[in-house]
Parts: C-alpha cells; sequence; structure tokens
C-alpha cells in the first residue's frame, strides 16, 4: 500500500476508539504535499534568521567562555561544515515523512511501539515549550522596544510581575496570540508564512549589514578577531571544531522531528533541494551577516555587541530601527512555529488523539509556555544547564536508534496500516505496545549523554559542544547491540509482489 493511497477511512476504523489515529496525525495525501523545494527553503530562512541565532554567531566573533573571538573566516568554515551534517541528518529524517506521510510521533512507533512512542514525544515535546517560550520572549523584546518607540509612554510601566514588566508582559502576549493564530489556521497557512517571511527577512538583513558596515567606513577583515588579533592556527582549528559541534546540536530538535515538514513535500528531491539551498548557503550567510554587524558595531560604538536588542537601542535611525525590529519578530515567529510550536502540537496530538487535536496541542503549548515563565529560564545558566541541556542530551539517543531500525532493521517496509493500530498482534504493539529492546539500548546511551552535559569534570566540559556527535552513533551501537544479543523479531512487511524493495511501494 502507498502512502500517497492510505484510506484514511480504514485507519479510523482500524482505531475505533481514537486512541492512535486522528485527522491530524494521518498520513498526507497527495491534495497535502504543497511544501515545494521554495517552501522549505523559506523554512530555513525563517529558521535561521532569529535572535538567538544573530546572537550565537555573534558571540563566536566577541568572544565568550570557550570560543574566545573567532575570525569572521573560521566562524563561516564551521557554520558551513555543521549545516553539510544537518543536511544530511535532516534529509535521512526527512525521508521517513516523506515515505510514509506521518508526523515525527507516529514514526517512532514503527521503533518505540504504538504507546511507547508517547516517551521520545513527550520527551521531545517539553524541549519545544521550552524553547517556543524562550524563542517568544526574545523576540518581544524587539517588540516591546519598538512599541516604547512609538508610545514613549510605556517606559514608565516600572511595575513587573513574575519577573517580567508589565510592557515586557504586553509584547510576549500579543506574539503568543500571533503564533497561535497562524498554527490554528494549519499547515498551510504556516507554509504561506514562511513563504512570504523568508525573503523579506533576508532583504532587511542584507540591508542591516551594508547599512552598519557604511557606518563603519566598509572596514571589515576576514581574518582578524573583535580583538584585532589573529589568534593561532591551533586555536582556530579548535574553535570551527566546537563551532560545528554546538550548531549541530542547537538543531538537534529539528534534525529529530524534520518528518513533520516532509511528510507535505511532493517528491524526495524537493525535499533534498530545499535542505540544499536553505542549509548550508542561507546559514552561512546569515552567520556571515551577523559577524558583520558586530564588527561594524565596534567601528561605529566603540562596544562589541552580541545582543540585537541592545544594538537596536543604539541605531538612532528610525527607518533601520522600525525595519530590523520587525524583521527580527517576525523571524522569530517563523523559527518559533518551524522549530518549537509545530512539534509540541503533533507531539501533545499524539499522547491522546481523540481529545487532543494539532489545535488543541497548539493551545496547551501556549499555556505551558507562560507558565515556565521562559524569562527567568532564559536569564539563569543554572536552569539553561540542567533542565534544557539534560532533555537535548537525549535528542541524540532518539534520532540514533530511530535511523538504525527505520532503514536497516526494518529496511524502511512500513506497514501504515499498524502504525495507527491498537491491536495485539499489530507489527507495532511489541510487549505491550512497547518496543523493549529500544528502551534498552537507549537507557546506556542517555546515561552517557546526560553524563557529558550535566557533570562538570574538564573531560566532559571539553566534550559536552560535541555531545550530539557522540549521543546518536553510541544510541544506534546500543540499538544494534541490543538487537543481535536479545534477537531481532521478524515483523517485516513483505516484499511487494514484483520484487521489488521499493520503500514507498512497500509503505
Amino acid at each position: 500500500m502507498k502512502a500517497l493511497d492510505v484510506d484514511h477511512d480504514e485507519l479510523r476504523r482500524g482505531d475505533t476508539e481514537g486512541r492512535l489515529f486522528n485527522d491530524d496525525l494521518a498520513p498526507a495525501r497527495a491534495d497535502d504535499r504543497s511544501w515545494n523545494s521554495y517552501s522549505l527553503f523559506s523554512l530555513w530562512m525563517n529558521d535561521a534568521h532569529n535572535a538567538s541565532n544573530y546572537t550565537f554567531a555573534a558571540a563566536l566573533f566577541i568572544g565568550t567562555g570557550t570560543l574566545m573571538g573567532m575570525t569572521p573566516l573560521a566562524i563561516v568554515i564551521g557554520v558551513l561544515v555543521a549545516t553539510v551534517i544537518i543536511f544530511a541528518a535532516c534529509c535521512v529524517s526527512g525521508q521517513m515523512g516523506y515515505e510514509t506521510g506521518a508526523p515525527y510521533p507516529v514514526i517512532s512507533r514503527v521503533t518505540w511501539g504504538v504507546w511507547g512512542a508517547n516517551f521520545p514525544a513527550i520527551v521531545r515535546g517539553i524541549v519545544a515549550i521550552a524553547w517556543y517560550g524562550i524563542q517568544t520572549y526574545l523576540a518581544s523584546i524587539s517588540l516591546e522596544l519598538l512599541m516604547m518607540r512609538v508610545f514613549p509612554a510605556m517606559q514608565t510601566w516600572d511595575a513587573s510581575f513574575v519577573g517580567l514588566r508589565l510592557s515586557g508582559w504586553l509584547a510576549f502576549l500579543i506574539l503568543s496570540a500571533i503564533q497561535l493564530i497562524i498554527v490554528w489556521r494549519g499547515m498551510e497557512a504556516v507554509r504561506h508564512f514562511q513563504g512570504a517571511a523568508g525573503p523579506t527577512i533576508w532583504v532587511i538583513m542584507i540591508g542591516l549589514g551594508l547599512w552598519m558596515l557604511s557606518q563603519a567606513g566598509w572596514q571589515f577583515h576576514w581574518t582578524v578577531n573583535a580583538d584585532g588579533v589573529v589568534p593561532p592556527m591551533g586555536t582556530q582549528v579548535h574553535q570551527v571544531l566546537v563551532t560545528v559541534g554546538l550548531t549541530v546540536g542547537t538543531l538537534a530538535t529539528l534534525m529529530l522531528n524534520f518528518s513533520d515538514f516532509a511528510r507535505y513535500a511532493p517528491s524526495s528531491r524537493s525535499m533534498v533541494m530545499g535542505n540544499l539551498l536553505g542549509l548550508p548557503l542561507n546559514w552561512t550567510a546569515f552567520a556571515m551577516t551577523s559577524v558583520l554587524c558586530s564588527a561594524a558595531a565596534i567601528e561605529v560604538y566603540g562596544v562589541a555587541i552580541h545582543d540585537p536588542g541592545e544594538l537596536l537601542a543604539l541605531v538612532d535611525n528610525d527607518i533601520v530601527f522600525y525595519a530590523v525590529s520587525i524583521g527580527f519578530i517576525v523571524a522569530t515567529i517563523g523559527v518559533n512555529i518551524v522549530a518549537n510550536f509545530v512539534s509540541a502540537a503533533f507531539d501533545l496530538s499524539n499522547v491522546n488523539p481523540k481529545r487532543v487535536s494539532f489545535r488543541v496541542g497548539g493551545i496547551v503549548a501556549v499555556i505551558a509556555s507562560i507558565v515556565v515563565t521562559p524569562w527567568n529560564l532564559y536569564g539563569s545558566p543554572t536552569a539553561i544547564t540542567y533542565f534544557l541541556g539534560s532533555l537535548g542530551a537525549l535528542l541524540g539517543p532518539f534520532f540514533g536508534i530511530l535511523v538504525i531500525d527505520y532503514f536497516y532493521f526494518k529496511r524502511a517496509r512500513i506497514d501504515l496500516r499498524d502504525l495507527y493500530s491498537p491491536a495485539r498482534d499489530g507489527r507495532y504493539y511489541y510487549q505491550r505496545g512497547v518496543n523493549m529492546n529500544a528502551l534498552i539500548a537507549f537507557i546506556p546511551a542517555a546515561i552517557i549523554a546526560l553524563c557529558i552535559a550535566l557533570i562538570p569534570l574538564p573531560l566532559f566540559q571539553t566534550l559536552a559542544p560535541f555531545s550530539w556527535f557522540i549521543a546518536a552513533p553510541l544510541g544506534s551501537l546500543c540499538y544494534w547491540a541490543v538487537m543481535r544479543v536479545r534477537g531481532v523479531e521478524e515483523r517485516l512487511v513483505p516484499v511487494p509482489a514484483d520484487g521489488t524493495d521499493d520503500a514507498e511501494e512497500a509503505a
């Protein structure tokens, strides 16, 4: 049965109690597959062009922690290498979505079982909700500055509630409402928003870079860091490698659940082309723009600035201020919807498909993002390290286990009926709905990943930027070992009658 030909009514009849199926989690049909190469390219433009990624790239140049003053050339090399790796990983996870038409939490049932899949989905959902709140807060800073510029009286709103000024609350709630409205209208509305916002943001960012560079007298040096020196070659090589590790870790979330978007691609080629344009090309260029602005700020304002909010506060040109403020706001809305909101809505819906639709999951995500007070979370390095750091460290094993099971052990042959069936004789029911092999393999890989992320030993701190590169292959290795020791339960979908081994035909 082809993924495009699957009968939703048949799947619904196979799950009469609605424990695994609803229209939002159902496989994408031919009419749903409208996310072409440009749509996915726009998705990555929105994901790259936002305040947090600007801060990340600028901080590499200015110098923070182990990354003390990288040169622009080293940053470009590091981000380029990282995005090539991310491109490959997203094509792998996206292929699962394209072949099955299913979102990430449903695809996880292949490996974790129809009930066990809630575990990786919930962990991914918690990470998504926390980062959704943080990204909304970062965008609200720009919106708050913009509103204060338009309505100066807001500058006197000194009262605060649970650590946030009233003007900040207003900006945060406005942005939360805008994002909810977009997602409420469905994935087509998300696609149209991404398609319109992506190129607009790029024009604004290029304009900001050129304006800052002109203010600095067009002074820019590729091989000199923010301190005006050229770091030793050994230091630069180490910094490039750390940049690769941190950049890949930053996108570990989307690498895991890229199937949420690739399921809507009309062809595998369109998915690959969208990723190719949107990742190595687009992300590297944006990182360069961020570094250029930071370098120019040193010449113009006499101080190194890596926070775009601080940079905007110093801009006295109203046209530049309003254009860039709006650009960052729109960009952050875009990345939030792509990287966090959509994932959280699907993950929450997977927990209880009968009662929680994609829209209801979005509402829950918004409420939860307010409850965690993301401004306090973002302002606490300890909270970021132990809460988000620990959850983020688990995404590597999830990715490694899913990929080796889907492509090596299942040979990309998936039975869509059993993915949505709670029947005990289904291929993905395993032991009471849970694949114990996946759980046994996950435990040692997760323990090692958590140790690297959380224990403040010199060795672990050195390895921390490369935690995903350790955790993902380790997850695959542990799963392979467990499957060899415990035995592979033969639940493969039969090869089609014509003898081909085509994954789409078998799906």
